[in-house]
């Protein structure tokens, strides 16, 4: 069988993992303090794991976010998050920054952006939620070099049929 052909980051320097871990941690628990709920960071984790192509993290914040009580309505939606009318004005604001931090390569938050995200924010929760969106990049990034896989979760439910008795989106985890 040989080496494997990927490193998985985590596994490798678990202790950096940790300390990336421990970072996302604190940002919950000061994003709770300042009011930022649980399902809007799990949106600007999706919405960046979208944006990223993050397999693995799209599987794991879906999941996290159903658990959180969103709705497979508005995950369902969230592309198109601008034109759905499900958000509120607080989470648009925290999109807006998840797509800013996510793209940040091609354009910059304006005066006038900011002035617009500082009407449903306080100072604490927009630093939050750059935070937030700064780390689910850091893990996209991670978990999509690393090729970690995505593996079939009952709570999910049923595979479709195509992919029953088939060992598409697990054929890495042995290698784990």
């Amino acid at each position: 069988m040989g080496v494997p052909r990927y490193v998985y980051t985590d596994k490798q320097q678990p202790t950096v993992h940790g300390a990336m871990a421990a970072v996302s941690t604190e940002i919950r628990e000061r994003a709770a303090e300042h009011g930022i709920d649980h399902v809007t960071l799990e949106l600007v984790n999706l919405r960046a794991s979208q944006i990223n192509g993050c397999a693995f993290c799209l599987h794991l914040h879906t999941h996290l976010a159903l658990r959180a009580g969103e709705s497979p309505q508005r995950i369902a939606v969230l592309p198109a998050w601008r034109e759905s009318g499900l958000f509120t004005r607080v989470e648009q604001a925290a999109l807006r920054i998840a797509e800013a931090v996510t793209l940040v390569a091609e354009r910059h938050l304006t005066d006038d952006e900011y002035d617009l995200l500082r009407e449903d924010l306080t100072d604490d929760q927009l630093a939050l939620l750059i935070y937030a969106a700064s780390m689910i990049n850091a893990f996209n990034r991670i978990s999509i070099l690393s090729h970690h896989p995505v593996t079939y979760r009952e709570e999910f439910g049923a595979l479709p049929r195509t992919s029953r008795g088939t060992s598409r989106g697990t054929s890495r985890a042995a290698d784990r």
